[in-house]
Order: structure tokens, then sequence, then C-alpha cells
């Protein structure tokens, strides 16, 4: 975390560009916490605003284009696949395919505001063979939405911020406290899951050993 927050300190807008490639190959850090972080940033003068957003817009489109194509490449085998059948299983996917059939690309403009079924639902426009010119038209208008929404949020609170300066001086002691919420947020999302998920087995269920 450290390290990552010492990037984005030195090196803003290239740490801002990986932390997105980082939070598409599965690591905790999600997209809407990023956007958050780069208004906060613009915010404190850390980094400028057109250069953030080409950065930012330009990383959401490369890493949904990356998680569309590899939906493309591997179709229905994908919820085999060792990377992305934990995102991705048999009976979440015969559901996004019956959304897609019926709502088509508006599933992927308002499913991308979605934590959780974001990459989901870039895998499956993939696997329906939905045309990538499409994917990438309804994906970059629904990307100027959240930057907008996320990144506005981020700038406002990090005006905010001025008025605390007499507690918080350290721009980069912020950035670590927000990193460290965001991966705390997740680590409990991915806990309560799971807890649900378990719950709703039954007890005999519980026992059996599918290895």
């Amino acid at each position: 975390m450290l390290e990552n927050t010492l990037l984005i300190h030195q090196f803003p807008y290239l740490g801002l560009f990986l932390l997105l490639v980082l939070g598409t190959l599965g690591l905790p850090f999600p997209e809407d916490g990023i956007l958050l972080l780069s208004g906060f940033l613009t915010a404190h003068h850390v980094i400028r605003p057109l250069p953030a957003f080409l950065v930012v817009y330009s990383g959401l489109l490369m890493t949904d284009f990356l998680l569309y194509s590899v939906g493309k490449k591997y179709g229905r085998r994908i919820v085999e696949h060792k990377r992305f059948q934990k995102i991705l299983t048999a009976n979440r996917l015969a559901k996004l395919e019956e959304k897609f059939k019926r709502w088509g690309a508006l599933v992927v403009f308002f499913g991308r505001h979605l934590l959780g079924l974001r990459a989901q639902i870039f895998l499956v426009a993939g696997v329906m063979r939905m045309p990538w010119k499409k994917f990438l038209i309804v994906d970059a208008t629904s990307a100027l939405l959240t930057i907008t929404l996320w990144g506005g949020l981020g700038y406002v609170g990090g005006n905010s911020v001025h008025a605390l300066k007499k507690d918080i001086t350290n721009i980069e002691q912020i950035v670590m406290i927000i990193l460290a919420i965001l991966l705390g947020s997740v680590l409990l999302f991915k806990y309560f899951k799971k807890r649900r998920n378990t719950s709703r087995q039954p007890s005999f269920v519980k026992k059996i050993d599918f290895s």
C-alpha cells in the first residue's frame, strides 16, 4: 500500500493509470475509489484537470475493452477459466445473457455504474459477441458520466479538506487514508458476501467435498 501511495505522490498520472489496470486484474483497487482519488488530487493541485481526465478516461476505456476482449476470446468457456471463474459463474452468465437479449447495449451503459457487476457485464458483452465499435461507443459515453460523478465528488471532498488543514496537512497521509478505507471496504464486502452465500447453502451441501 505504501508503494502505491508513493507512486501516486511522485508519478500521479502513471499511478492512477496503473491502479486502474491493477483493479481490472483483480487487486482491491475499485474504479470508483480511483476516480474519487483523482478528483481529490485535482482539488489539491497535485494533478491538473485536463491531463488527469485524459489519463483516467483512456485507462477506463482500455481496461473495459480488455475485459470485453477476454470474453470475446473465450466465449462461454470463460466460466472455466481459472482467473475469471470467480468473477463470472455459469449461473451469473446465464442471467446476464438474458439481460443482454432483452436490453442490449443498455446493459453496458447502466451496468458499468454497478459495483460488483461491472467486470461481469464487460466479459459477457464479449461472450455475446457485441460489436466492438458499439461496445466502445456505449462504454465511452457511460464512462463520461462515471468520471463526472465520482471525480466530481472527489473534487468537492478535496476542497472541503482545505478547511481541515489544522488536523491534516500532508497530502500523502490523506491519500493513504483514502486507500486504506477503499481496501477495508472491499474486504468487508467480500467477507459479508461470502457469509451470505454460505448461509444460503443447505446444511447437507456444506458437508459435501467437491474438490
